[in-house]
């Protein structure tokens, strides 16, 4: 038997790699071999710090008698979700049909063609409260499709294309308006656990993304309670279990209604998009709990998933060795002197672009608003490494990477919407441009080319994915286009929008405000009915109902001069300064003159003539590129 996941990219993919099953990596290779042998495949989806993927892994897996099973009547093809975002979304979606209960391990039955006629998750070894053993599964999927192969066949061909017509339609619907915002407001109050906080009943999540909607700065006195409610929630968060008070950094989600019992993996996903929404409520309201809870994500991220090459991986593993015995939250449930002697659980190391992007943009706002330099210098060394190690000669970027490895796994639209974004922010962060406009590129990539012709270049929600995808899933039919759902994070939709409404904000560039609009209009349908599963839509449509409001203060070309400064003057921009950090303006830099014009020069608009005066900081307050007279005084400075 062939070992073909030993030289695997992903980690999770080489923890299978001596397992008695004779796995195949994901690609055409498997389907063909499929077609030649006339048997199905077993797609298993997963991802390294998945923990019911590794007890799967233990169970079944690792058992010769289910494996000569799967060897006898199938292809086994094991997938990482987070290297293959589009082969997990596909297969998501199709596994809908069969069971409600989604998550991973996501065991999807196939057809040579790619098409799924049965999915189920994690399934034990032998028969558990009535729940078939592994083996029942396998054994019922062979009679399928040796006694039933062409009801089969028909089934998971049918399926697949209403698949394929129902998630590539758009929904040109029109933008929200503020009375749409608000009763979306109201939808998620009522949704409120008012007893424990959060939102529902058990398990409790995080819903990073929903705070993206509720804390954006909006008129009006439901908006007012949208953040009151952010505010309570990201408290209760931060004294809850859900939060690793050694460490810092949030857990998955928690079993209980009260917070307790957490699944105790750390992603970079959640701890990115929660850095920012602390960041953000201590913006808005600053408080001793929003920037302790802030500063311990930040700790987690640069001091366990940040690896050598800069880049930060993709999650830390919720099991670990204690007292000899593999256990599920055992580190976690120590305090910092218990942990002393243990070995931490294992951080999955692969950098994945988007989620780079994430915790870019995470890092370099929060090092303006919290002043911490160090900070941002852990997110200038992400991006470099990510632009260094995944972005192409030709400016198309890899998905992921591992120690300088490329994944020859195709980019999606996440990843050039969230490193974009990310990429901004660090440059407003900064002040250099060259960040900015390698973020422009990236998203003018995924804008049309109206004299393009090839399939590739289909538009969904005004954008196209270069390279077009997975080639696999493009050839099976499989692939979704555009796909709005959110879940733990932004899709790579919104995430567009998200980086094309900032780029407009800086030019005043209308495609790209065309952009954004059309990323909230293909999801607005379905973000009004489930407002708590699209913040980042919501919050994008927030942003486009009231004018761009733009903060540029800009400092004369100087080193510090020390003792010899003018007393005023340095008090007068230490108050500047300071003033900045609480704003909550679409766009907010601090730069110098040199910079100010570097922006300018390379078509930032909102930077142009922009000069400091009398020697000291100087602000200028604009709405829509229409800006206020220049200010030195920050008693000047009118609020947002």
């Amino acid at each position: 038997m062939t070992n073909r996941l030993a030289d695997a990219m992903s980690p999770y993919l080489r923890s299978h790699a001596e397992q008695p099953v004779d796995w195949y990596p994901w690609g055409p290779e498997a389907f063909a071999e499929a077609a030649r042998r006339d048997v199905p495949l077993l797609v298993s989806i997963g991802y390294s710090t998945c923990h019911w993927c590794h007890v799967m892994a233990r169970e079944s897996f690792s058992d010769e008698r289910i494996a000569e099973l799967l060897r006898r009547d199938f292809v086994a093809v094991k997938v990482d979700r987070e290297e293959h975002p589009d082969v997990d979304a596909s297969y998501l979606a199709a596994a809908g049909a069969f069971t409600r209960d989604l998550g991973w391990p996501l065991n999807v039955f196939v057809t040579p063609r790619g098409h799924v006629f049965h999915a189920g998750t994690y399934s034990p070894p032998v028969p558990l409260r009535g729940h078939p053993s592994f083996p029942q599964v396998l054994e019922a999927v062979r009679v399928a499709w040796t006694e039933r192969r062409e009801q089969v066949v028909a089934s998971a061909d049918g399926l697949a294309r209403a698949i394929a017509e129902t998630m590539s339609s758009t929904d040109d619907a029109p933008l929200p308006a503020p009375a749409d915002l608000d009763a979306a407001i109201v939808a998620v109050e009522a949704l409120e656990d008012q007893e424990l906080g959060g939102f529902g009943t058990a398990p409790k999540f995080p819903m990073a993304p929903l705070f993206d909607f509720l804390l954006t700065p909006r008129d009006g006195e439901t908006a007012r309670r949208g953040v009151d409610l952010a505010q309570r929630t990201l408290r209760t968060m931060g004294a809850s279990a859900l939060r690793d008070p050694v460490e810092g950094g949030f857990f998955r989600y928690a079993v209980n209604r009260d917070w307790t019992e957490p699944h105790y993996e750390r992603m970079l996903t959640d701890n990115a998009l929660l850095l920012t929404a602390y960041t953000r409520a201590w913006a808005e309201r600053p408080s001793s709990w929003a920037a302790s809870v802030a500063a311990g994500i930040a700790e987690f991220l640069i001091g366990t998933l940040q690896q050598p090459s800069g880049g930060f991986g993709s999650a830390q593993d919720s099991e670990s060795v204690v007292d000899g015995v593999r256990s599920e939250g055992g580190y976690y449930r120590r305090d910092a002197d218990g942990r002393a002697t243990l070995t931490p659980p294992a951080v999955d190391s692969k950098v994945l672009t988007g989620w780079n992007g994430l915790a870019i943009g995470a890092l370099s706002e929060a090092s303006t608003v919290f002043d911490r330099s160090e900070w941002l210098e852990s997110a200038r060394w992400a991006a470099d490494a990510v632009l260094e190690d995944h972005l192409g000669s030709d400016g198309t970027l890899a998905r992921a990477s591992l120690e300088e490895r490329r994944s020859g796994a195709a980019a999606d639209l996440e990843d050039y919407g969230m490193l974009a974004e990310g990429l901004l922010r660090l440059g407003l962060a900064t002040g250099e441009v060259r960040y900015a406009e390698v973020a422009r590129d990236l998203v003018d990539r995924c804008l049309p080319d109206e004299t393009a012709t090839d399939a590739s270049s289909a538009t969904v929600a005004g954008f196209i994915l270069p390279g077009g995808g997975d080639p696999v899933l493009s050839a099976q039919g499989m692939r979704i286009d555009g796909d709005p759902s959110e879940g733990a994070y932004p899709s790579g939709i919104s995430s567009l929008g998200r980086a094309s409404l900032l780029l407009y904000q800086l030019t005043g560039d209308g495609r790209f405000r065309d952009a954004a609009e059309g990323a909230v209009r293909f999801a607005a349908a379905a973000a009004s009915s489930a407002p708590t599963a699209f913040g980042t839509t919501l919050g994008l449509a927030a942003s486009l109902t009231g004018p761009a409001s733009q903060l540029i203060v800009v400092g004369p070309d100087r080193a510090d001069s020390g003792a010899d400064e003018d007393v005023d003057r340095a008090t007068a921009d230490q108050a500047m300064r300071d003033a900045v950090r609480t704003r909550r303006d679409d766009v907010v830099a601090v730069v110098s003159e040199r910079q100010a014009t570097a922006w300018a020069t390379s078509g930032f608009d909102v930077f142009a003539g922009r000069t400091s005066r009398d020697g000291r900081l100087t602000a200028y307050h604009c709405r829509d590129f229409v800006c206020r007279l220049p200010v030195t005084d920050v008693a000047q400075l009118d609020a947002r």
